[in-house]
């Protein structure tokens, strides 16, 4: 467990006990939770952020895998002083990190380059959706992706929380990426974040998805009932069965029954 958590240091013990299952030391929560006591290991706290509560729904929102793919930049500096523009993409359901290019500038034909690349590999989205960065509402972007077929659904100015899968899936990549590492160049930090990337996607659980990773979700058909196991209800390599709910008491029954015979 120590050695898990100096390797992963952002994990907490729901997702150390993931990987001590898969290495056949299988426990409940309870007991992860009391030997991550003992072993007194901690998550670092973060800064809390202000959030703006809204009970609006998500416009657009996905059904199953490669409905709605969100796209935005993450930056970032190295060593030497260049700076880090990464272009993520995400699928909202499967929670995939589709690709993160990075490079110094990336203009509107580089998005539609990495896109065109995703197209071609795993069909066209019914919906992209972004903030109105000048690299998303760009007029070659735009005549694009309508050439595509493809649906834009463009956040409110000033509401990143409508792009919730990409806010998510960035505030990870750099809690756990970019800011754990030091990249000496531009190119090292590419083969660094791509590693991160694959890391994401095939090894780290996820408790959205029931503590699947991204591929294993995918592998068993990203059905909704997966989605919907999370939390204490996850199993080690996915969502456990349901508990049997218990049996509504008869003492009242018996009790109004008896009070039946007396007074006959």
């Amino acid at each position: 467990m120590r050695e898990l958590s100096a390797e992963y240091p952002r994990y907490g013990y729901r997702r150390i006990r993931i990987f001590l299952g898969r290495d056949g030391h299988q426990m409940s929560f309870g007991r992860a939770h009391r030997l991550w006591r003992v072993a007194k290991l901690q998550v670092p706290r973060k800064r809390p952020r202000k959030r703006i509560a809204t009970g609006r729904p998500r416009p657009q929102a996905p059904t199953a895998s490669n409905q709605v793919w969100s796209y935005d930049f993450v930056f970032d500096w190295c060593a030497n002083g260049q700076q880090l523009k990464c272009l993520t993409v995400t699928d909202e359901w499967t929670r995939e990190g589709l690709a993160i290019e990075v490079d110094g500038r990336i203009r509107s034909g580089r998005v539609i380059e990495v896109l065109s690349r995703l197209v071609s590999e795993r069909g066209a989205p019914k919906f992209l959706r972004s903030d109105n960065g000048p690299e998303f509402v760009s007029r070659a972007l735009l005549t694009w992706i309508t050439s595509q077929g493809i649906g834009t659904a463009l956040i409110d100015p000033g509401k990143p929380w409508q792009n919730g899968a990409t806010e998510s899936f960035n505030g990870k990549f750099r809690d756990e990426c970019l800011s754990l590492e030091w990249f000496r160049s531009r190119a090292e930090a590419k083969v660094v974040i791509e590693k991160w990337r694959q890391h994401f996607n095939m090894v780290r659980p996820h408790s959205s998805l029931g503590y699947l990773t991204p591929a294993q979700f995918v592998a068993r058909g990203a059905k909704s009932s997966d989605r919907q196991a999370t939390g204490r209800t996850a199993a080690v390599c996915g969502a456990s069965a349901l508990r049997p709910v218990a049996q509504p008491s008869r003492m009242g029954h018996v009790n109004a029954e008896t009070r039946v015979a007396v007074s006959s």
